[in-house]
């Protein structure tokens, strides 16, 4: 765990602009910043966390995730596009079917930190 800093005098615990400016330079730009918030809002709702945990287990078909979950194919469309725009998932068509499966092993890895994180 990392050690407090100390509070001055004034109720600030940096002691110059020099230790200012090395925390600014250390955030990430307004553009990350906005991603990686949109990246968050995926994961604020159950259904959309309930398809990534099952497309952690394998890829599925719309129709698949509709029955699973007790949805409609419309309905799992919606999420799954958005879960897309955010590079959470990828698709592959085999015939008249969409399959998905998770983007890359860095979706798998957030799902299951965040459920360790969750049963701590």
């Amino acid at each position: 765990m990392a050690k407090r800093a100390e509070l001055s005098e004034e109720g600030r615990a940096l002691k110059n602009e020099e230790e200012r400016d090395r925390f600014r330079k250390c955030l990430p730009c307004e553009e990350e910043c906005t991603r990686l918030s949109e990246l968050f809002k995926a994961f604020g709702d159950s259904t959309r966390i309930r398809i990534l945990h099952l497309l952690s287990l394998e890829e599925i078909c719309v129709n698949d995730l509709a029955d699973v979950l007790e949805l409609t194919p419309s309905a799992i469309s919606h999420q799954l596009r958005l879960l897309k725009q955010n590079r959470l998932v990828k698709s592959r068509r085999e015939g008249k079917l969409m399959y998905y499966s998770l983007d890359d092993d860095h979706v798998r890895s957030m799902i299951a930190q965040a459920m360790e994180h969750i049963q701590e």
